[in-house]
Order: C-alpha cells, then structure tokens, then sequence
C-alpha cells in the first residue's frame, strides 16, 4: 500500500483511508464497518477506534465520496485521510471545558439542592430552583453538545445511537424540571442531569486520555527523524532546510554523526549507516554511491552527499509509523459481545422506556409521573460500562507493556495470549540478541598494551564494533593510551601512530566468523571474534514461563550443531534446520493438538510462522517482516518480555470478565428498581454514572499488569 495517499492502489485492490472523529465507543465502530461493508466493491473495512480512523479495501471503481456518503448516511461524519492527519489529533482536548463547566455547574447546583432538600420551603426553595435554572440550563445546553450534536446527527438520517436516548433524558430531565420551577413545583433534576452529564464526559475524557497515550509510541518514532538537513544550493553554499520543506531532487549533505532527514540515494562519498531504528540490525551497513539509504538511520563513518527522493509522510520511516497508527483491532469474543449489545441497545431501551410509561398510565399514575419515571429508565440504562468494559481495559494493559517496552500491536492478541499453553522460540535473535560481542576470551588474553592500543582507537569510533570492544575493556579495568593522527577509513576501520609505532584495528574478512584484528607494528596480530550471546534474563525467563505452565521449545532454521549447543545451554527441547513451511507445519500440528501456540521469531523466515500461530511477538531487532506479522513487539534485550506479556494478557481478561460480570450486574439490579419507580433521574444519573466509572476504575487496575 502506498499510504501517503488517501487512496492508494495494490494491484487491483485499493485502500481508503477516512478519519472519522465521531467513534467514541465498539457500536460506533460497528456502524462505521457495516456502513463501509455495505458499499459495493468494499472487500473489507475496519476501524481503529484510537486513532478515530476507518479502513476500507475496494476495488478501483469505488471513489472516497462513496464510502463518505456510506458513512454519512449512518449519522457520520467522515474525511479523506491527508498527509497532515497521519496521527489522528488528541481527543481530549474538545472534551476539557464541557468537562469543567458540567463539573462547576454540578457542585454548585448541588449546594442549592442540599438546601432543598434539608426543608426549605416557600420563597426559599423557589428562589433556590430559579437560581439552580440559572446556573444549569446553560451549562447543559453547553456541555451537554458533544451527545447532542451525536444524536442529532444519526436522528436526521433516520437512524439511531445510544446519544440518542440519552440526549432525550437530558433534554426531558432538563424540561420538566423547568416546568417545576415555574409552576413552583417541589422537585427539580437540574443536578441529575448536570450529574448524568458530568460523568458521561468524565468517562469518555478518560478513555481518550488512555488512547492518547496508546498513540504515543507512533509519535515518539516519527521524532525519532532528524529535523531538517543541510541542502546544497546551486551555487554549492549550505543551507538548512526543515525536514517538512524538503523536496525530491534535493541533495543533503549529511556529516558523521546525523540522522537523515528524508529518504534518498547518495550521489557521493561513502560511509557506514546504523539503521537499527528501521530495521533492528545494529551491525552497521555499508553504503556507497547508488546505495538508498531512509530517513532516522545514522551516518557513523564519513560525510555524504545524499539526493532525496522521499520526504516528509513519503519516507520509510513515517510509512512505519502509519503502520503502527492504522494496527487493526480484529475482534475479540468479548468485543463481539459488547457490538451486539451496543446494537440492541437503542431500540431496546426506547421500547423498554415507552412500555414503563404506558404501564404507568394503566396502573393509574399522571402523566407527569410516568414521564419522569420513564426518564429514569432511559437514563440509568445507559450501556456506557458494557461498552467500555473491553477497550479501557485492552488501552489500559496496552499502556503497562509500553511502559515495560512491550508495543501490543492488536488488541484482541491480548486475548489470545492469554490462553496460550506452547511457545515456540527461534533461535538467532530471538533467543540470541542477534548481534555479536567482543569474545570474553579473546579480550582476557590481551595484554596490558594491546588492551590500552585497542581501547585507545576504538574510543575515537562510533562503529558498533569500536563500541562494544570500548565498552568490554573499560567494564575490565584498561584505561586508553594516546594514539597520535587517528584516521577512520569506512568500511576498513582505525588506524594511527603508538610510541612511534603503527597500529590498526579493523574488520578482517578473511577470518571464519565475524571479527576485528589488532595489528600494533612488530607484534603478531591479535584477533577479536565476535559471539551472538543469549538475551539478558534468558534463564529465567524460560524457568518463569515454564512455572506459568507454559511448554517451551526451540524451533530453529539454524543448522543442529548451533541449535543443539544453544539448546543444551538453556535446557530446551529443540528442532534444527526448520524452514519456514517446517516451522508452518509444526505449528499446525500443536494446533491440531488442541494447543495454543505462541511463536517468537525475528526473521524474515519466522513470517508465516507468525502469522500461523494463535498469537505471536517479535523482537525490536526483527526485520519489518517478522515486525509486521507479530501481534507484539518487545523493544528491549531481556527475554523476560515474554513471561510479562503473558502474564498481562492473563490479568488482562480476567479484569475484562470483572468487568463484564459488573456492567451486567449493574444493569440486572438498576433497570428493575427504574421500572418501579424507586429511582428519579438524579439517582439514576448517579447510578449510571458510577458504573462507568467502577468500570473504568476496575481496569486502572491493569497499569501494573506487567508487572
């Protein structure tokens, strides 16, 4: 897909990309997919609810303005995706200030109503409803439009929403309650229904927060892309140019030590490039003139004259981003559930609201009287905790694995990694780091001398070789010597002058596994191997899974030699030389086994593997295939990644059934006792109200859960 576009064409397949801003909840999401799924030529549509967006694969003859005219119908509305909207913006902010005003209006109303209710009477309480009038009618007409705006919307297309039978309670609640007000009646709701309103938005404003925070990893890697570049002219001066104004055909001259601000192809020089943000490869890639190199991928060695060809949302690296910001959210069981419910919700409540008003009537009861208990059932049965009792939760546990450098790529894999009983691991970068240091026991057989020569020249190094030999000798004790007139030559390494001797240290190609060779004028030459070790934390990792009850084994490309001595090394069952149907089939034979399969690999031959498991990570260092297919993505080193995730996901659906069992029994408890007239719409406003809030409270519960 090109995703810079709005439309972008895949053979014969296209995709749209709409930004929806009035999603707020899994019926809306619904709405959106079977409006969208109903448009002729629309092969798939999905919705990722934290980024307000919808995602339509059709066939070339469907234009935007259909899928725009398809939502429209269903009361929303809808845009084309522009380059600018990439990430859609905080939701939070528009919620703010009714927020505050609800809020106000609600304390202050509330003080007039403790009044009222302690047994003033006559002029007193009169003059305490007018001013309570005063204050709420303004403050429900302003606060009150975020659920307005929504019902009117889908009202006037003919359609409804769950806005819509709230908006009625605000708006009947708000009336009568005029109506006694100057009549000089006993009762007003005015703080009912600034109460109803208040925490509607209070629930809402917390759920975008949580979704907010759960786009932040996109926005921390497009910052990762240097700001602006310095551009040669045509007159071959400088001159720095903003990375959001830079064109195709303009060339950067980018020093040692930058990050490229676009895509692009170098015209001259050559030097090495650490492009572990874009691939997780820390070795670092050589490139020469004709070489492409991205956007955020670091110039270690040498300056270079760079022509851009992507800037802007055209590079890789905002491509990336997308990627991660349009994740789908496939549907869980549970969010299944809470569609169906959401859909139901409506008429349902429209119904069950119309019959208690009738029955009021039959049993002998004015019409006044039915009508503010008819308001109450609309109120207190709001699905607002039915609806959150997924999503608060899948953010929630979202956010804890970020924080633990876990990204959740799909929030229905929390699901399935919950169940799971079988992981399979890959070996070389999944179960390795996938990135080779220096021997221990080459480095311990250098001498004082040779240790200070190499520490001395790799220190003027930003090669990851010259790192990790820098790192290891300084962690033993050695302290650099002076080298005289270092030079880095890319691509060959560091050479210089020591006590009027010549001294190198560079990479050697003729040796049988990645090294670095030492070469001090008049001595022999030192070789430093390179090894691929285990992850930080790998044993007990693998002892904490397995006392999760979790069977674990290796299943490796690698020839069984280098599996069999890892395998030893780790006390795990293993199978070797496993391509990548192999590891496909062995999957689907735990499967057919009744097993839950977990599959962590990071190559390119893990892909299948990956998408065939019922749920699977990969690691930060994986290629974009591996990424791409896995459900999770741990950015850190240690393995112990894996047992957290599982554990989160477990805590995870063990809060989503609390939640559940508490919406449900919320609603078994409250409609009836609505029905029956033991609550007026302030106490329902507050019931309602309360179980959001019990909901989203319960859920808050999961910002530990990786823990």
């Amino acid at each position: 897909m090109n995703a810079h576009n709005p439309a972008a064409t895949e053979g014969a397949s296209e995709t749209t990309v709409l930004v929806v801003p009035g999603m707020h909840c899994a019926g809306c999401m619904a709405k959106v997919e079977r409006a969208l799924g109903a448009v002729p030529g629309v092969t798939s549509a999905r919705v990722n609810l934290t980024a307000k967006q919808a995602r339509a694969e059709h066939g070339p003859e469907v234009e935007p303005a259909q899928l725009i005219a398809a939502l429209d119908a269903v009361g929303f509305a809808s845009q084309p995706r522009s380059n600018e909207q990439a990430n859609a913006p905080s939701a939070v902010k528009p919620l703010l200030a009714p927020l505050a005003v609800a809020a106000f209006a609600a304390m202050n109303v509330m003080l007039l109503s403790v009044s009222n209710w302690s047994g003033a009477e006559g002029s007193t309480r009169e003059l305490f409803h007018w001013v309570s009038a005063a204050i709420a009618v303004p403050a429900i007409a302003y606060s009150g439009m975020p659920f307005f705006r929504s019902a009117w919307a889908v009202l006037r297309k003919g359609r409804t929403n769950m806005d819509v039978p709230i908006s009625i309670g605000i708006v009947l609640a708000t009336l009568l309650s005029c109506y006694e007000t100057v009549t000089g009646g006993e009762d007003v709701w005015f703080d009912g229904a600034l109460m109803l309103i208040m925490f509607l938005l209070a629930g809402r404003t917390l759920d975008a927060m949580m979704r907010d925070k759960a786009r932040a990893g996109v926005d921390a890697l497009l910052n990762q892309a240097a700001p602006g570049a310095s551009v040669i002219s045509a007159d071959g001066t400088l001159q720095w140019v903003a990375a959001a104004d830079l064109l195709p055909g303009m060339v950067m001259r980018i020093a040692a030590g930058e990050r490229l601000a676009a895509d692009g192809e170098i015209v001259s020089g050559a030097s090495a490039f650490d492009q572990s943000l874009l691939t997780g490869e820390s070795l670092p890639i050589p490139a020469a003139t004709g070489a492409l190199v991205h956007a955020g991928t670091l110039n270690l060695d040498a300056p270079v004259d760079v022509r851009v060809t992507a800037a802007g949302a055209d590079t890789s690296l905002a491509e990336i981003a997308r990627l991660m910001d349009a994740a789908d959210q496939p549907r869980s069981v549970y969010v299944r559930i809470a569609d169906r419910a959401s859909r139901l919700y409506a008429p349902a409540v429209h119904s069950l609201a119309a019959l208690t008003f009738v029955g009021w009537l039959l049993a002998g009861a004015g019409v006044y009287h039915a009508t503010v208990i008819a308001i109450s059932v609309l109120i207190i049965t709001c699905p607002c905790a039915l609806g959150l009792a997924v999503p608060v939760a899948q953010v929630v546990a979202s956010g804890a694995l970020m924080k633990e450098g876990i990204m959740v790529k799909d929030g229905s894999a929390i699901e399935r990694m919950a169940v799971v009983d079988r992981v399979l691991l890959d070996k070389t970068g999944s179960l390795t780091l996938g990135r080779p240091e220096p021997d221990t026991a080459a480095l311990n057989a250098l001498d004082g001398d040779a240790a200070s020569v190499a520490l001395g020249l790799a220190s003027h190094s930003r090669h990851p070789h010259s790192r990790a030999i820098e790192a290891a000798l300084l962690a033993r004790g050695f302290r650099a010597v002076r080298v005289e007139g270092v030079a880095e030559t890319a691509g060959i390494g560091l050479s210089g002058n020591w006590n009027g001797r010549k001294v190198s240290l560079g990479r050697n190609d003729a040796a049988d596994v990645v090294s670095t060779t030492l070469r001090i004028e008049g001595r022999p030459d030192l070789l430093i191997p390179f090894t691929d070790r285990l992850r930080p934390d790998a044993d007990a990792a693998l002892g904490r899974m397995k006392a999760m009850g979790l069977d674990v084994s290796l299943l490796s490309g690698d020839n069984q030699a280098a599996v069999a001595e890892v395998a030893d090394a780790v006390g795990l069952p293993a199978q070797a030389a496993a391509s990548p149907s192999d590891k496909r089939e062995a999957i689907g034979a735990l499967q057919a086994e009744g097993h839950k399969v977990l599959m962590v690999g990071d190559g390119l031959n893990d892909g299948p593997a990956l998408a065939a498991a019922d749920a699977s990570i990969a690691p930060g260092s994986a290629s974009d295939v591996g990424r791409q297919a896995a459900d999770l993505v741990f950015l850190g080193d240690s393995l112990m990644a894996l047992p957290r995730a599982v554990l989160a996901a477990r805590r995870t659906m063990r809060v989503v059934k609390q939640n559940f069992a508490l919406a449900i029994g919320y609603n078994l408890l409250a409609v009836p006792l609505a029905i029956m007239g033991f609550v007026n719409p302030m106490i329902a406003a507050a019931a309602m109200s309360g179980s959001s809030l019990v909901v989203v409270a319960n859920s808050l519960r999961l910002v530990r859960a990786a823990k």
